[in-house]
């Protein structure tokens, strides 16, 4: 590989790195603040979010591991393979805990509080996913990166997640529909397990 591009793919990793130490800052926050709202409101949705934030916190120092072993070319395939299954598997993981709890909720037809931390956070988290989503998706087609993409990916469902949080905790602090929490969270699930089964097939998004 001539030394141009070597030094190329060491800017673009470095890039990688400093988009997944963003990641896990804002995840550690983002987690510690939805799960602590959630559980004072009783909101399902709401701990998902921070359970998510979390997973995604897993799936960024997974990455970080990624882009500081590119360098490594006898094992960067191998490298590659193993972190888009960790990404995938904590994809399955927080469906299958959503699927569990919003089912429960609902069965027990169990409301939650009003929240308004968990409003202006998820109104936070659908500004700040997509840009971070875009510059990952970025570094992650310039490296050939699926486990980069993968991640991206993963902050772009945080986004999503954001919306569908955002109106289960309107229409429940406005309208008082009960309901509205669990069914959000429900909402999730077959988005966050389809992309779950593809990472840990070794398959991701290449848009």
């Amino acid at each position: 590989m001539p030394e141009s591009a070597i030094s190329d793919r060491a800017t673009l990793a470095k890039q990688g790195r400093e988009l997944e130490y963003f990641t896990i800052a804002w995840n550690a926050l983002e987690g510690l603040v939805a799960i602590a709202a959630g559980w004072v409101a009783g909101s399902i949705s709401l701990v998902a979010f921070g359970i998510d934030s979390f997973i995604e916190l897993a799936s960024g120092v997974t990455l970080l591991w990624r882009m500081v072993t590119d360098a490594n070319i006898d094992r960067r395939e191998r490298n590659e393979k193993l972190a888009l299954r960790i990404v995938g598997t904590c994809f399955l993981l927080l469906a299958a805990y959503i699927c569990f709890e919003s089912l429960s909720h609902l069965i027990r037809k169990q409301s939650a509080d009003r929240s308004l931390p968990g409003i202006i956070l998820a109104c936070f988290a659908l500004v700040v996913m997509p840009l971070l989503s875009r510059a990952k998706q970025k570094v992650g087609r310039a490296l050939n990166s699926p486990a980069m993409r993968a991640d991206a990916r993963q902050s772009e469902f945080c986004a999503y997640l954001s919306v569908i949080l955002l109106a289960g905790l309107v229409l429940n602090a406005v309208f008082g529909f009960w309901w509205a929490d669990p069914a959000a969270a429900l909402i999730m699930v077959p988005i966050i397990a389809n992309e779950g089964i593809q990472s840990v097939r070794g398959k991701t998004c290449a848009c």
